[in-house]
């Protein structure tokens, strides 16, 4: 007997733009080509995920409030509040993370600096010494990205990403029409 699917979970999970719909598909056991095909029946938009990282950063940092958009309906700021929920227990899961492997690789440092350097192991201890500093400089960058003290990066994926298939065609047409196809 067939799973019966939540579209309405699904629909949140849409909306509130956290995950891919490959991640979706597995999370609701479904086929990605059945949500695209549902979104795109239903108009579907992802709509929510700017409001989802804005309320995630204010909860990072604590504020007393998310300020949320006055717009959105309460519906919205439900979801909007449970993504970013989310959200900070996975940064802080991070945060958490980041410093155990900090606290190891500063142990590595501090045994590399006992350690007497010979003609027999200078190869392995510039060995060793390559590795934490190359693991310590991941944790650093991990550590700014996850308290987010450098500037937002560029997203590595395509804004057109989280367009619908109708979105997507007319931004096919779109270009095609700009460079004169």
């Amino acid at each position: 007997m067939a799973k019966r699917i939540d579209w309405d979970a699904v629909h949140d999970d849409y909306r509130a733009g956290q995950l891919s719909v490959r991640a979706m598909a597995t999370k609701h056991s479904t086929h990605e080509a059945t949500i695209r095909k549902r979104a795109k029946s239903h108009g579907w938009q992802r709509d929510l995920s700017q409001h989802v990282r804005a309320a995630t950063n204010a909860k990072l940092v604590r504020s007393g409030s998310t300020h949320l958009d006055a717009n959105l309906v309460d519906d919205d700021h439900a979801l909007v509040d449970a993504a970013a929920d989310t959200n900070v227990r996975v940064v802080l899961e991070h945060r958490e993370q980041i410093a155990c492997w900090k606290g190891i690789a500063s142990k590595l440092a501090a045994t590399l600096e006992d350690m007497d350097v010979t003609e027999d192991n200078v190869a392995d201890f510039a060995r060793t010494l390559n590795s934490g500093v190359d693991a310590l400089g991941k944790c650093i960058r991990l550590e700014r990205q996850a308290f987010s003290m450098d500037s937002k990066e560029p997203d590595n994926e395509p804004p057109e990403r989280h367009l619908t298939d109708d979105e997507l065609e007319q931004r096919i047409t779109e270009l095609s029409a700009s460079v004169g196809q």
